[in-house]
């Protein structure tokens, strides 16, 4: 879909700060994280929710969340993940995507009053990428 900025990210990867890029998905640094290194994983087909997903793809996707779930808090010091994902309500961009979210207790997200940081800067998000990466790649 031409107008959907998950869509514009998956053909053009290197516009996002991309953690993993494989042909069932991509996952992407949040530009409004709720902590540094809060990631999006979208399926590279344009579908807006869970149910449009085509069940072959589902196992792919999960996939990928899962082991982004398992690394990240070995990547950035994390005592574990928040996985989330909306339909259509709350869903800002309508492309399916799962929110993968470092967490440490005390961090300060209670129920869905999430709190939103920013990266001090694009080095910063870059760093932040290039951790997780690194962590995938040793997994």
């Amino acid at each position: 879909m031409k107008d959907c900025a998950f869509c514009a990210i998956v053909r053009a990867p290197e516009t996002a700060h991309v953690v993993v890029d494989t042909e069932a998905c991509v996952a992407f640094l949040d530009r409004a994280p709720l902590f540094h290194g809060h990631l999006l994983v979208v399926p590279r087909a344009h579908v807006v929710t869970l149910g449009d997903l085509p069940e072959r793809e589902i196992e792919p996707f999960f996939r990928c969340i899962q082991r982004i779930a398992r690394v990240m808090p070995v990547a950035l010091g994390a005592q574990g993940t928040f996985v989330a994902m909306n339909n259509v309500v709350s869903q800002s961009v309508p492309h399916l995507h799962a929110h993968v979210v470092p967490r440490t207790k005390g961090d300060g997200l209670k129920g869905f009053f999430w709190p939103r940081t920013k990266y001090p800067s694009d080095d910063a998000m870059r760093d932040t990428a290039a951790k997780i990466r690194a962590a995938l790649a040793d997994a």
